[in-house]
């Protein structure tokens, strides 16, 4: 009995994954096919990107409610500077993720150093950063991008396209500092037991710094994905990715309280969302069932992670 209770507690989201492919794929014989699987992974790297950023800010106690603003934000910085002949492709790129580390920084200072609720700040920086998108784009779309910064969201290298390659490096590297690295193992002990690990000779306030800036670097690189996918820095985009993305983080096993969770839980999180998203809409389900449906997974998987942490 207890080692099959482990064994759920341990693979039940995988499982949970593999049954919701089974029925979709019994449902609709679009479901399981080459074409629409590729379509998934382009249409959950976004989503992606910024559940694994907002990952290491949960493990850490932290939460982040202004990604979306974020993508919005960088997105519309790129753009500005992805003119065709205006600079290499580099240089807007690098300008972004420039811009979300700063955004970061700001947050993680703010919530160490100002001794302010995450929750109250990020939710500051959310408006603000969507303000300053609106700002540096007089309220409309930034156009005519470079096709070399279009090819980011939107071309293919060996038939694999560039979002999923991006997700998957992202997927590896933030696997092998949370696994690996001294940083990660303290951002565990962090969430875990914030005084414990002042008692240690962990410097609390430096990692969770690092994992705010590594929180709004990814949801610019998420933003610049988005920019050169819709080819457009648009300053009303990336409204309530936040929600999903942490909806994605706690789906895949991650807890509210801190302490606990994988890159690998979050990718699962991630990948039943897009699964159902998809599979709903082969089906011609309604958006708004769509809303209702997500809502109950999560309100559940918030349940399960409670009744884990007791």
């Amino acid at each position: 009995m207890n080692l099959a209770k482990n064994y759920l507690s341990k693979y039940g989201i995988l499982i949970a994954l593999l049954v919701i492919c089974i029925i979709l794929s019994i449902a609709t014989p679009y479901f399981f096919t080459a074409q629409n699987l590729i379509i998934v992974l382009r249409q959950v790297s976004i989503n992606g990107i910024l559940a694994i950023g907002v990952t290491f800010v949960i493990i850490a106690g932290g939460i982040d409610l202004s990604l979306g603003s974020v993508v919005a934000l960088t997105g519309v910085i790129a753009a500005s500077f992805a003119h065709p002949g205006m600079y290499p492709v580099i240089v807007p790129v690098m300008l972004a993720l420039l811009s979300g580390a700063l955004i970061g920084a700001i947050n993680g200072l703010t919530i160490t150093l100002g001794k302010v609720a995450p929750f109250i700040v990020t939710l500051g920086m959310m408006t603000i950063a969507r303000g300053l998108a609106l700002v540096l784009s007089n309220g409309r779309p930034v156009t005519n991008l470079s096709p070399s910064f279009n090819f980011i969201g939107g071309g293919d290298v060996l038939y694999i396209p560039v979002p999923i390659l991006l997700f998957v490096l992202v997927i590896l590297i933030s696997s092998v500092i949370l696994k690996y690295t001294r940083i990660g193992r303290y951002i565990y002990a962090v969430g875990g037991n914030e005084n414990a690990a002042k008692a240690s000779g962990i410097r609390v306030g430096r990692v969770k710094l690092f994992a705010y800036i590594m929180c709004s670097g990814l949801a610019a690189l998420a933003g610049i994905v988005l920019a050169s996918r819709i080819t457009t820095g648009q300053p009303n985009a990336g409204i309530a990715y936040e929600l999903d993305a942490i909806a994605a983080v706690v789906i895949g096993g991650t807890s509210l309280l801190g302490g606990r969770g994988s890159i690998a839980g979050t990718v699962i999180g991630v990948l039943i969302i897009g699964v159902i998203n998809n599979g709903l809409d082969l089906l011609n389900v309604s958006s708004y069932y769509q809303q209702i449906i997500k809502g109950i997974i999560i309100v559940g998987a918030v349940l399960l992670d409670r009744k884990n942490a007791r």
